[in-house]
């Protein structure tokens, strides 16, 4: 591809006030607007002063910027452009938005994380998004914590946390229904240098409240199928309490401490069961690749050193691979050697097998993509010097995540698990020019749009009317 020679383009001008730079925000905010987001913004956040009038308003219009695909408060001036005054009403300035964020308290915060998951159990409730809730699949919930990196020691509880940069730690808690992608079903903004586990018990407990009130009337019940997956910094007796007090199981990585030392060591040599990796696996500290591993179980008590009825029972379900690292030395060994992976289970080995236990940890890797999509969109900035005003940005941000994948599965299956990326190159950005007749509007977008019937199955879903034939 190349310019035109016979065209060339010598000019350009910013004049035309019937053009779009996101036609699909218009669907979306149609798809919103029927799941109440403005309505429970105004139930539930009550912001004082002039700053805080039509909360409703102004949390769709934050959530609308970040669905176009701002990530900071002057970024919301793209809600201003050509012909938005006339599609949307009132697109507010950012610095309206701005210091709306900015009156929050943590108080206005839990507000707006009571907006979320309502709207997140409408969204459920008229799109495929989590699929069919009696089909009959386990619910995974996810949890893990991410440095967001700020600049600057202006931002009100930002420190070095585990990572060695400067920024803030947001909680995320996703769910996974079989088959389809993960929503987020809780979030939380700590100070940067907080541990991992910090209020990791009261995050999934509300998680999985969430979970469970997103299906209700789920045949038997969704309480059986729900586990928790999380990594080895959230190994602890109050977070693991907290999943089995809410009627969960577990499947948590375990340290390498000397009791699991001495459980591995126990297990049986005819015990090992082989597995292949459905692809080969990059090992970092040998910096090969490998196919090859085994797994094995053995009982186990967690928490054994503490008072008797606070020991959990399960099982320790490990992984070997082979130690493909070089000696220093030179010197090989006589037999080989392995290096072990473990975790924690509290699931019925009669539903889980070893192996499919397994394999269902490792998928725990699922929430570093989310995370992975959080901050190449609305999380890539933590845009006030206020604690409060970052952690709504981030409530809104998971909204606007939610939302877009809301989007994305009334289109169909090919977009059904896309990133945010994705789903805004192909259903958001879209040009489009508005043309009035008999007081209303129609949209003309681009000729071979590569995506239109994914476009058009979205606006006719919640635009109430068929798209015009071409």
């Amino acid at each position: 591809m190349q310019l035109s020679h016979t065209r060339p383009v010598r000019a350009a001008v910013f004049d035309d006030r019937n053009l779009l730079a996101s036609a699909g925000l218009i669907p979306v905010l149609e798809l919103a607007q029927e799941n109440g987001l403005a309505d429970l913004a105004d139930e539930h956040v009550s912001v004082p002063t002039d700053k805080g009038a039509n909360a409703g308003r102004k949390v769709t219009a934050l959530v609308a910027g970040m669905v176009a695909g701002a990530d900071s408060i002057d970024d919301m001036a793209l809600l201003r452009h050509g012909a938005m005054a006339t599609v949307f009403d009132r697109p507010y300035a950012p610095s309206t938005l701005g210091s709306f964020l900015r009156s929050f308290t943590f108080g206005h915060v839990r507000q707006l994380d009571a907006v979320a998951a309502r709207f997140l159990r409408g969204l459920v409730e008229r799109t495929p998004l989590t699929g069919a809730p009696d089909a009959g699949g386990r619910v995974v919930v996810d949890l893990d914590d991410t440095i967001v990196p700020v600049h600057g020691p202006g931002k009100q509880g930002s420190g070095y946390g585990y990572t060695g940069v400067r920024g803030l730690n947001a909680l995320i808690a996703t769910a996974t229904y079989e088959g389809q992608a993960p929503v987020i079903v809780g979030q939380r903004l700590r100070r940067g240098a907080c541990g991992s586990p910090r209020g990791a018990a009261r995050m999934v407990t509300d998680a999985l409240a969430a979970v469970r009130g997103l299906h209700p009337s789920t045949p038997g019940g969704a309480k059986e199928r729900v586990l928790v997956r999380a990594d080895s910094a959230f190994y602890g007796y109050p977070t693991v309490s907290a999943v089995i007090g809410a009627g969960a199981d577990v499947s948590v990585t375990v340290r390498m401490t000397a009791k699991v030392k001495k459980a591995i060591a126990a297990i049986e040599e005819s015990a090992w069961t082989p597995i292949e990796y459905t692809d080969a696996v990059y090992d970092e500290p040998s910096g090969r690749w490998i196919s090859r591993a085994e797994v094995a179980e053995i009982e186990f008590t967690a928490f054994g050193s503490r008072l008797a009825p606070e020991r959990t029972p399960g099982r320790l379900v490990v992984r070997r691979i082979p130690d493909l690292r070089e000696h220093t030395d030179g010197q090989g060994t006589l037999f080989e050697t392995w290096r072990f992976h473990a975790f924690f289970t509290t699931t019925d080995p009669a539903v889980l097998d070893t192996v499919t236990a397994d394999k269902l940890h490792r998928r725990h890797a699922i929430i570093e993509q989310v995370h992975a999509d959080l901050k190449n969109s609305a999380l890539a900035h933590l845009p006030s010097g206020r604690f409060a005003a970052n952690s709504a940005w981030l409530v809104l941000a998971v909204m606007a995540f939610n939302l877009t994948r809301a989007a994305a599965s009334l289109t169909g299956k090919s977009l059904a698990k896309a990133t945010t990326a994705t789903i805004r190159r192909t259903l958001i950005t879209v040009p489009a020019r508005i043309a009035s007749s008999a007081r209303c509007l129609t949209l003309h977008l681009p000729r071979c749009w590569p995506w239109e019937t994914e476009w058009n199955r979205l606006f006719t879903h919640t635009g109430r009317r068929k798209p015009q034939a071409t």
